[in-house]
């Protein structure tokens, strides 16, 4: 059977469109790969729009300021499209949620981290051991080292074993993961836990722990050059070749809270704040040492957010500062000054040490011996001084003639047991029972001896 013209025409139409559908989704396929091209190179040439790589300064402990100066500086990189954050690192440790912070902050990071150990003679110790090998590109300075990282208690001393081996297996578990994240030498990276184990960097670099050694900033921007690094959802090629360095210093806050963030400080804040507080609270009404005091203690308080404190510590010196006082208040044999000075020393010494869990990034943190001494010393010299001069302010005022006392009366204002303070017309007195019975607060009493300042009390009951 043959085919009219008309079919012809018919067919040769439908094919026609056949093709020009055809070709249609050809053009759109073509767009859409030339637009998933284009974005691909965009992500991976991208970092080379900036000319210039933010860098900042982490040294000295990690603590919850380095966490929000690395968090600030990632942003900053990030508003700049900066090509990458540079890291120059010298820690001997830090705590360890704030190690985990910052991290977790590289990890998670679109800018790539470049951790450099420099200069020569720095150290990436416990938590900066961590921080190293989570960086996109770990570099060290010669002279420097990485590791040590076995935990230990934050007071510097041995810890049970049970406890040691369900910290170190925790910690060990931390640097694998990074490890592998990272594309590390995991095991020698777990044998700066497990071992103790510190490594130069030639050898970390041998080693695979770290990439590359440099000798300056110079050396160091040159080897980035042309390096291909994966962020949490993009890889990305450095070219260093025209990049410079452009420091990113603390901010004045940061500044501060890193001030603060000290243990001798935070010790001084303490116990000077506290004293003021102690002051205002029995003497009502002075202002001054109420105000001085409290914002001195809140100081005192964020110092030791960022530090691994020890309550105990915190409540003797409250006591201390409680019996100073005291002290001035009460005539007596010194006992209320001495216990202030053991208590004030004791709270010094404990104030950051820990018996509980120990860190694995924290070196051993305390307070100067020294400062502890000078702040006894000063305080203690400062004591006797205050009581001497109101015991002769006492005495001129008196005129050393009590004999008008005897047979006076006064009233208790601190229990009699059988020492304690009555209140007269001439003042508070120190006084004591005549039969060592116990007086309560309150009642009234008669004036029947003299000894010096001290005066011989009996309930006024008694001469009814």
């Amino acid at each position: 059977m043959g085919i009219s013209a008309r079919q012809i025409n018919v067919l040769s139409a439908t094919g026609a469109a056949h093709r020009r559908i055809q070709t249609a989704r050809a053009v759109v396929l073509a767009a859409f790969l030339l637009v998933w091209v284009a974005s691909m190179v965009g992500q991976v040439f991208a970092q080379s729009a900036s000319a210039s790589a933010p860098v900042i300064e982490i040294t000295g402990t990690i603590n919850p300021v380095k966490v929000r100066y690395l968090e600030r500086a990632l942003q900053h990189a990030m508003e700049a499209e900066a090509p990458f954050l540079l890291i120059r690192l010298d820690t001997p440790g830090g705590l360890l949620h704030s190690t985990r912070e910052m991290v977790e902050l590289q990890l998670e990071s679109e800018i790539p981290t470049v951790v450099y150990v420099a200069p020569r003679g720095s150290q990436a110790g416990s938590a900066g051991t961590f921080l190293t090998a989570a960086a996109n590109i770990a570099a060290m300075a010669p002279g420097t080292n990485i590791g040590a990282a076995t935990p230990v208690s934050a007071s510097g001393q041995d810890m049970e074993e049970t406890l040691s081996n369900k910290v170190t297996n925790d910690t060990a578990a931390f640097i694998r993961s990074i490890a592998e994240e990272r594309g590390r030498n995991g095991k020698k990276l777990e044998e700066t836990v497990t071992r103790a184990a510190s490594f130069t960097a030639s050898e970390a670099a041998a080693l695979g722990m770290v990439d590359f050694v440099a000798s300056n900033e110079q050396d160091l921007l040159s080897q980035l050059d042309g390096r291909v690094v994966n962020t949490r959802s993009t890889s990305w090629v450095l070219e260093t070749g025209s990049v410079e360095l452009e420091a990113l210093q603390k901010s004045t806050l940061e500044r501060f809270l890193e001030f603060l963030a000290d243990p001798n400080v935070a010790f001084l804040l303490l116990t000077i704040g506290g004293l003021a507080v102690v002051i205002e609270l029995f003497n009502p009404g002075m202002i001054v040492p109420g105000v001085v005091g409290a914002v001195l203690l809140i100081l005192a308080f964020l110092a030791l957010g960022s530090l691994p404190v020890n309550w105990a510590g915190v409540a003797l010196i409250a006591l201390a500062m409680v019996l100073g006082f005291l002290e001035t208040q009460v005539s007596g044999f010194g006992i209320l000054g001495v216990g202030a000075a053991i208590c004030l020393i004791l709270g010094g010494f404990l104030l950051f040490a820990q018996f509980g869990d120990p860190s694995p990034t924290l070196p051993p943190v305390s307070v100067n011996p020294w400062l502890i001494a000078a702040t006894v010393g000063s305080l203690g010299a400062g004591l006797l001084y205050l009581v001497w001069t109101i015991r002769q302010s006492q005495k001129e005022e008196r005129g050393g003639d009590t004999i008008h006392l005897l047979g006076k009366t006064g009233v208790v204002i601190t229990e009699l047991a059988p020492r304690g303070v009555i209140r007269m017309e001439e003042g508070n007195w120190t006084a004591v029972t005549d039969d060592d019975r116990v007086i309560p607060e309150g009642e009234r009493v008669i004036v029947v001896e003299m000894d010096d300042l001290v005066l011989t009390v009996i309930p006024f009951d008694d001469m009814e």
